[in-house]
């Protein structure tokens, strides 16, 4: 008996271990990623149209939106994964810091969904077929509709920003987590930097 369970925690950990592994690798990607978006939405909000480069930048804003809401999809797939193993073992306590946590995540993951669709709007009611995935023309999600130029950029805008305090929060909160991983980066590229001089 004893052994049948040592073996089904061996084969049943790893598993859970891949899926929350998945959903860490999704996290940071995606982290970066609006990092870029973020860093290029305050630039191109700056240029001037007659700078050569404004239109590339964009669009390539608009790419790393649109990979950002792929990204989301495989992320959201991936956490039902790791909550479906995690809370069919055991229900979670109940308390008033999970439920603030718990706020805490819905609000993000419903930003992350909200900010992209408002930047949908603002691109297909200023012109059809104005979102591209680096070079790829995708479809309207919402008609040609200059009456919603301003409602879609200002939607665009404060959400974006509400959305930046609500990470500034989230960062806080796990702010031991961050500060390691932040230590774990600056030790990573101070090797790379060691094994060049050392070259």
């Amino acid at each position: 008996m004893d052994t049948t369970q040592a073996s089904k925690t061996r084969t049943t950990k790893p598993r859970i271990n891949s899926a929350f592994k998945d959903l860490m690798s999704v996290h940071w990607w995606m982290a970066g990623c609006y990092l870029v978006l973020f860093v290029t939405g305050s630039l191109m909000a700056r240029l001037e149209r007659e700078v050569s480069f404004r239109a590339s930048l964009y669009d390539f804003h608009k790419s790393i939106g649109v990979l950002t809401m792929a990204l989301l999809t495989w992320r959201i797939l991936t956490l039902l994964r790791v909550w479906s193993r995690k809370y069919t073992k055991r229900t979670p306590k109940l308390t008033p810091e999970w439920w603030r946590i718990f706020a805490l995540h819905c609000s993000l993951y419903l930003f992350m969904w909200a900010v992209p669709i408002a930047g949908f709007l603002l691109s297909n009611s200023f012109k059809s077929n104005n979102v591209k995935f680096f070079g790829v023309v995708l479809p309207d999600i919402f008609p040609k509709n200059k009456a919603m130029v301003d409602i879609g950029r200002s939607l665009h805008f404060w959400l974006a920003y509400t959305f930046l305090a609500f990470v500034i929060m989230h960062m806080l909160t796990y702010g031991k987590v961050v500060r390691a991983n932040w230590k774990r980066l600056v030790n990573f590229m101070n090797k790379k930097l060691r094994k060049k001089q050392e070259v």
